[in-house]
């Protein structure tokens, strides 16, 4: 009897005290952005459609996150089959820019145009040139830029 009293009375307890202890839990809000400044660089080396419109639409996304308005900034390498979203023939020119005008730096590997016998003249003529995508990555990682594979 004084066990079966004493899983009564623990049973009670617990069932006060469950639904008090549940609101105490603080609600996660994410990463809190506590420096002054981030950099981020997004690698994009494939030229799937679907792809492209994914890193471009991170990045974009990055941009919009008011955590980090205005203490972000962002440079996309690109290198590999990635090299489509410059070309000159394709529909990613507005979105390029709208990016640009937010400060992203667009920048090309010329040892893909090299490699591929890719002319600068067939890309966009808004975007920069680094030696090696590869390079560009290091070197940035190395900064302690975030490295971003979307």
């Amino acid at each position: 009897m004084r066990n079966l009293l004493l899983i009564l009375s623990l049973f009670v307890c617990s069932a006060f005290f469950s639904p008090v202890m549940a609101q105490e839990s603080p609600v996660f809000t994410g990463a809190k952005a506590t420096k002054k400044h981030y950099k981020a660089l997004y690698v994009l080396n494939n030229g799937e459609e679907k792809r492209i419109n994914g890193c471009l639409r991170n990045i974009k996304n990055a941009l919009e996150d008011p955590r980090l308005k205005g203490k972000l900034e962002v440079e996309l390498i690109v290198f590999g089959d990635g090299v489509a979203v410059y070309n000159k023939n394709n529909s990613y020119e507005a979105t390029l820019k709208a990016l640009q005008a937010k400060g992203v730096v667009l920048a090309q590997c010329e040892n893909t145009l090299r490699e591929r016998k890719i002319e600068k003249s067939e890309l966009f003529d808004f975007i920069s040139f680094v030696p090696s995508g590869n390079g560009e990555i290091i070197i940035r990682q190395a900064e302690g830029w975030a490295i971003v594979h979307p």
